[in-house]
């Protein structure tokens, strides 16, 4: 199954709310739970490997909030860049993404 192709036959278009917000807070626990074992480990942790580990923690911790934002304004699910639904697959796998796959694709 493609995450470029959204499944119309037995699979829902989009997330509920509810699911959307679950899974948001599971992505924000499991983040935080992250950063703050990257600050228990100290200084056995080469310093350079720790900021940049934080740094990118700390990035997707912001996606997931603006995430949050969008479920709470109606944009949740919806692609910033083509404005059409991003397949719930997608969203299953990375809840916090604000574009579809051939959009996150041209981005890069």
């Amino acid at each position: 199954m493609s995450l470029d192709t959204p499944q119309t036959e037995t699979r829902r278009e989009r997330l509920t709310a509810h699911e959307a917000l679950q899974r948001l807070e599971q992505e924000r626990a499991s983040r935080l739970t992250q950063l703050r074992a990257v600050d228990e480990a100290g200084s056995d942790t080469e310093e350079q490997v720790m900021s940049t580990q934080k740094d990118t923690i700390r990035r997707v911790l912001a996606e997931v909030e603006a995430a949050f934002a969008r479920v709470q304004d109606g944009t949740y699910g919806i692609c910033r860049t083509c404005s059409r639904p991003i397949p719930v697959e997608r969203l299953e796998i990375l809840p916090y993404t604000p574009y579809c796959v051939p959009c996150q694709r041209n981005a890069a």
